[in-house]
């Protein structure tokens, strides 16, 4: 259960946040959100695939860190084997806070429930006399990234669902042991589609900055061969 509190030195002064990777902080994740503006990061590593909301009514886009639900095939020994981590992932134990709305002050939030609180060990968050430390400030710079990338998120989802860019996706995966890995209920980049555009829709597409992180959604499928190495690599 979560403890989500607007964050404050006066009751947060001597908190410290935990900063290794590991299963038992609250990494043993299949997927993260992402959003458009880390995309170019993101592909390097990671496919992106989207997957509807509970309601159907939208789409998110989701980096993938493995083939089974609380699979991270990227935690290796404490650490996160991978040169870039999502923003989502980056900020915990900090989320955006605020009421939501083009108009709305986010604000910073934490939550106390995390694991990765901590007083004894960890990096701290404020310094002695109050004031935030360098690891708060970059967190607060991250943050507000993310911020700013949800609020142009819906922009380019619908723009996908505008022009047909979404089309399910599914993987059936034989691993060197024999067993099999099926990844359903996702989606992908629709490249016949695409590719079907005119001039026109992908100068329109360009313009609104939606045809760079298409491409790269779309590039980062390569990476499912590395990822189903990971894999056969923990047996």
């Amino acid at each position: 259960m979560s403890d989500h509190q607007l964050l404050n030195v006066a009751a947060h002064r001597d908190l410290r946040v935990r900063r290794e990777r590991s299963a038992d902080l609250g990494d043993a994740v299949m997927t993260a959100l992402i959003v458009p503006d880390e995309f170019r990061q993101v592909q390097a590593s990671y496919p992106i695939l989207f997957r509807q909301n509970r309601e159907r009514t939208g789409f998110a886009a989701l980096a993938l860190f493995g083939f089974d639900a609380g699979e991270n095939l990227f935690l290796e020994g404490g650490r996160w084997d991978a040169p870039y981590l999502p923003l989502s992932i980056d900020i915990q134990p900090f989320l955006i806070g605020g009421a939501p709305g083009a108009d709305a002050t986010p604000k910073a939030v934490i939550d106390l429930a995390s694991p990765r609180i901590a007083t004894n060990d960890g990096v701290r968050i404020f310094d002695r006399e109050g004031r935030p430390s360098p690891y708060l400030e970059v967190v607060l710079e991250r943050l507000g990234a993310l911020d700013a990338g949800y609020r142009g998120s819906a922009a380019f989802l619908d723009a996908l669902d505008r022009y047909g860019l979404l089309e399910p996706f599914t993987l059936e995966v034989t691993l060197d042991d024999g067993a099999t890995n099926r990844l359903v209920g996702f989606h992908a980049i629709a490249e016949e589609r695409l590719a079907e555009l005119d001039a026109a829709t992908l100068g329109k597409l360009n313009a609104e900055g939606h045809l760079l992180p298409i491409y790269m959604a779309l590039a980062s499928l390569a990476n499912f061969p590395a990822l189903i190495a990971r894999k056969n690599r923990r047996g």
